[in-house]
């Protein structure tokens, strides 16, 4: 079992993900973005993204997207530039090029070599609880064999 996974080299054009707003690279907004669908940011956004507990939403940073500000999600792609934390309940992608500036909560990561990461790296309690338990069950299975 491998500890960094692979990951496409194309920056999310192979991905399942399915965005329904984009921002497109000539585009910045100030403010605070609150999701109610996926998004891919190529542009600038200046302010935090969030988006409600418990929906599976992402938030991709294309190759010419910058944050400055939080970014709260389900799924976080980041192949741009983050300045502020990030908290994937689900799962964290660093593509190659990215650079994030700040602290990394999630559930599952992914990082690509290339990648600059400056900031802690946290696994969030409630994946490291799953992975824990899954970890007791399948010792206990083990003993009961």
């Amino acid at each position: 079992m491998a500890m960094f996974e692979k990951i496409k080299n194309k920056a999310f054009a192979d991905t399942q993900e399915r965005f329904d707003t984009l921002v497109g690279r000539t585009t910045t907004i100030y403010g605070r973005l609150v999701l109610l669908d996926s998004v891919r940011i190529d542009g600038k956004v200046l302010g935090n993204i969030e988006t409600a507990p418990g929906n599976k939403i992402s938030v991709a940073i294309g190759p010419t997207g910058e944050v400055t500000g939080d970014i709260t999600a389900h799924r976080v792609l980041v192949a741009g530039k983050v300045d502020g934390n990030i908290y994937a309940a689900e799962r964290v992608e660093f593509h190659k090029d990215s650079l994030v500036n700040g602290d990394i909560s999630y559930g599952s990561i992914a990082v690509e070599h290339g990648a600059r990461l400056l900031g802690m790296i946290v696994q969030n309690k409630s994946a490291a609880q799953s992975a824990n338990r899954a970890l007791a069950a399948i010792q206990n299975a083990q003993t009961k064999s």
